[in-house]
């Protein structure tokens, strides 16, 4: 069974953040490594709180998350509909384990 990823992003200026003169390298490191799982054969899907705030609100977990710790709760990585990562973005091998794959396939 593949895994299920869900993304909860803070406010960006497009759908991944890595636009601009100087893109951050943490958003840079992150879009490669959903690329990655996308490749191993997960369900990654990212939500842009500019772009796509009613996400946030559907999502039981994300909503209590947000109004607990506010947006600096985001990012916020959901796996298998459970919430995995908050407040900063997880490493590949972090998103690998926790998704059942070796970092190194």
């Amino acid at each position: 069974m593949s895994a299920t990823i869900h993304v909860y992003d803070p406010a960006m200026c497009c759908s991944t953040g890595v636009c601009g003169p100087d893109p951050d390298p943490a958003l840079a490191q992150i879009s490669a490594d959903l690329d990655w799982l996308r490749a191993q054969g997960a369900v990654v899907t990212r939500f842009n709180l500019s772009q796509e705030p009613a996400a946030f609100a559907r999502n039981a977990a994300v909503r209590t998350r947000l109004q607990q710790g506010g947006v600096a709760a985001l990012p916020l990585v959901l796996v298998n509909g459970e919430l995995a990562f908050s407040g900063s973005y997880p490493s590949r091998a972090e998103l690998a384990a926790r998704a059942g794959l070796s970092a190194s396939e």
